[in-house]
């Protein structure tokens, strides 16, 4: 077949060789006829190239080989509702500050504006959210010149922008025929290999450490996005690292990681109150937290790209920087060891307390998982339960990487996300923590996993339902109607599910069963389900025993000062 030469198919084909030249080593592809030129350029570029029939599960996909790598995956989907799926991922790729490059295919001018099929408007799509966009009405219009240009400002854009890595859209209108060669349209490219724009992002200044921190009693509060250094700035300070398990901070010295329950604790919490806190990275999933922290009166929130980090408004200042620095002074030495006491002690007492639950529990699979899990290895959490579970009852010390989709903390897209994730490069394990409803919500994420020749072990907790809102208010509404609007059982075999996509499952529903059953779904290799069945009125009451549990251990570490109250049982958002 003798193909026509075409500039827009010798644009599609610099387009990719510049993606190559910035580092870029995966696109996804969702089908179409729009975008034919890009689907044929980067099907003979040296590439893993990824097909989903699903867009949105494509732009998940995306975003799970972005967070894995920090490198943007290009998604490329044809004109039309194709454009419109992609939005969930790319509002979690600015939230959560992900490069993501979405190259949608659109009809040209002539064909807008006059009722042709498949074109709806697509410039706007994305509101505000975007780092950068750029439309092109066809993109045979622009001239050669630029084209190198555009397409390093996509990945420049993507990754290093005055806010932060995030998403990107490249709006491509294409002209028929949409079947075409480039031919020798391509204009050459640096000669060194190197992409068309180097972009050298300043690094942000270290934290000021103020003259008021010195010989302060303070905490460090980390969530995901913390950045570097935060642990030597808390190890220097003499503060203890309240650390939430996507921050990086979960096995550093100082961390206290059993802070949720610590501070369900009142006089405990009072004992430990600080004079400062500063806030870094994310917000962890804990209220309790966040209403303790709200009544200190000094908070300094850290952020390399300046975000407004203050969801609760008492922030008393806010420092465009990183961590880092040396104070003149530390707190006194009873400070941080006061901390670590207290989460030895709650740390104990969850261990002593889960051992009594013969069944398998949600807080007791969280630990187990996230205990078998090394430093090399990765953990995506879903939103929702799983990762409040892994915030508060985590193993002590866990080490291995955790990544979630916490930026909008949406349930879209979560199987997709860590199927991306595991097709990262990057080494070591990777496991999905999942509630039923997050698996079911992405089950067309399904589609294909088998036979993507990735490693991926997806642990489902299974309650029959959604487990978080037996921790809310909407419990208290007559039994019919909660389980109606909120509980919503399903009532689906998830291990059918599993195997209509050709994916091997195991049953749990004993606690001793979740290690042995992820253990040889690990090294089986493959996508593999592990499910744990639970109960969802049985979750509220272990919570709560747990929690119990801890206010018991501190009130006897501290006698003088017990006071016995019932710790409330869980989330509360």
């Amino acid at each position: 077949m003798t193909l026509p030469v075409t500039p827009q198919a010798a644009f599609a084909a610099t387009l990719v060789d510049e993606w190559l030249r910035a580092g870029v080593t995966d696109v996804v592809l969702a089908p179409g006829s729009r975008s034919t030129p890009l689907a044929l350029a980067v099907d003979a570029a040296p590439l893993r190239l990824h097909v989903h029939l699903d867009e949105r599960s494509a732009g998940f996909f995306a975003l799970g080989l972005a967070l894995r790598t920090g490198r943007p995956a290009p998604v490329v989907v044809t004109s039309g509702t194709a454009a419109v799926e992609l939005h969930a991922a790319v509002v979690e790729a600015h939230h959560s500050r992900v490069p993501l490059i979405v190259c949608t295919a659109d009809r040209p001018v002539e064909l807008h504006d006059v009722e042709a099929p498949q074109t709806i408007e697509q410039r706007h799509l994305y509101g505000t959210v975007l780092r950068w966009q750029l439309d092109l009405g066809s993109v045979a219009d622009l001239p050669a010149s630029a084209w190198r240009s555009v397409a390093s400002r996509s990945v420049a854009a993507a990754t290093t922008g005055p806010l932060g890595p995030g998403p990107v859209q490249l709006n491509l209108g294409f002209r028929d025929p949409l079947v075409a060669s480039p031919g020798d349209l391509v204009p050459p490219g640096r000669p060194d290999g190197a992409p068309w724009h180097a972009v050298h992002a300043a690094s942000p200044p270290e934290l000021p450490v103020l003259a008021s921190f010195a010989g302060r009693r303070g905490v460090i509060v980390a969530g995901a996005g913390a950045p570097a250094g935060v642990a030597s700035t808390a190890a220097a300070l003499g503060w203890p690292v309240l650390a939430a398990p996507a921050s990086g901070c979960r096995s550093a010295p100082g961390a206290v990681t059993a802070f949720d329950a610590i501070l369900r604790h009142g006089p405990t919490a009072a004992r430990l109150r600080p004079d400062i806190i500063v806030r870094a990275g994310g917000a962890p999933a804990s209220k309790v937290l966040a209403a303790w922290a709200a009544g200190v009166p000094e908070q300094v929130v850290v952020d390399p790209y300046g975000v407004w980090g203050d969801p609760e408004r008492t922030a008393t200042a806010f420092v465009r920087a990183g961590a880092g620095g040396a104070p003149s002074e530390p707190a006194g030495p009873g400070w941080l060891a006061a901390w670590e006491q207290a989460d030895a002690v709650a740390q104990g007492a969850i261990t002593a307390a889960l051992a009594e639950c013969a069944e398998a529990t949600e807080p007791g699979t969280a630990r187990t998982v996230t205990r078998l899990l090394g430093s090399g290895d990765t953990l995506f959490v879903a939103s929702s339960m799983p990762v409040r579970d892994v915030e508060w009852f985590g193993a002590p010390g866990m080490a291995c990487r955790v990544l979630a989709n916490r930026g909008a903390n949406g349930i879209d897209g979560l199987v997709s996300t860590a199927l991306g994730a595991a097709a990262g490069a990057g080494g070591g394990h990777v496991v999905a923590l999942l509630g039923d409803l997050a698996f079911l919500h992405d089950g067309g994420g399904l589609l294909g996993a088998a036979a993507r020749g990735i490693d991926c072990c997806v642990v489902v907790v299974d309650n029959d339902g959604g487990g978080i809102f037996s921790f809310l208010p909407q419990v208290e509404l007559p039994g019919p109607q909660f389980e109606r609007l909120w509980g919503t059982p399903h009532g689906v075999d998830l291990t059918a599910l599993a195997a209509a996509h050709g994916i091997p499952a195991a049953v749990v529903t004993d606690a001793a069963g979740v290690a042995p059953a992820v253990s040889d779904a690990r090294a089986a290799g493959g996508v593999r389900l592990v499910l744990v069945r639970t109960d969802r009125a049985r979750n509220v009451e272990v919570h709560a025993l747990l929690n119990a549990a801890v206010a018991s251990a501190l009130d006897e570490a501290h006698p003088s000062r017990a006071e016995r109250q019932r710790p409330r049982a869980g989330p509360d958002d």
